[in-house]
């Protein structure tokens, strides 16, 4: 198994990685739009945090030798589903033509009020 961590403030809080790599898998946890010094990015704005957190998934996955085109599924979590057009925004620039399965689900709140939403994928690559 091969773990990366992207120095988010929770991960040694509460002893977890930004994703984990084993046999062909990769598990992306739950990640939101949380810089490495613990600043919110694009505050009071589901766009940019998602477009953000793509981002932050895409360098995890690349640490692990994949990329976006490798994710078979995405779950994302929201406050707010009348803002889900500015997340399927989001989530067709980062996988359209990639058209993982996907789940979007309305949560009441995240650890930093800051957060509007928080995204987790799982990708499958082929040994090489």
């Amino acid at each position: 198994m091969k773990r990366v961590y992207s120095g988010a403030p929770w991960e040694k809080q509460v002893a977890y990685c930004r994703a984990v790599k084993f046999g062909s898998q990769i598990a992306v946890s739950g990640t939101t739009a949380v810089d490495a010094e613990g600043i919110v990015v694009g505050e009071n704005d589901i766009y940019a945090q998602a477009s953000y957190i793509f981002g932050k998934i895409s360098t995890a996955l690349v640490e692990l030798g994949a990329n976006l085109s490798d994710v078979v599924r995405t779950r994302m979590y929201v406050t707010d589903m009348t803002l889900f057009d500015q997340v399927a925004k989001a989530h067709k620039e980062a996988f359209e033509g990639i058209d993982p399965a996907a789940t979007c689900v309305e949560v009441s709140r995240f650890v930093d009020d800051s957060l509007l939403i928080e995204i987790e994928v799982d990708a499958y690559i082929s040994e090489k």
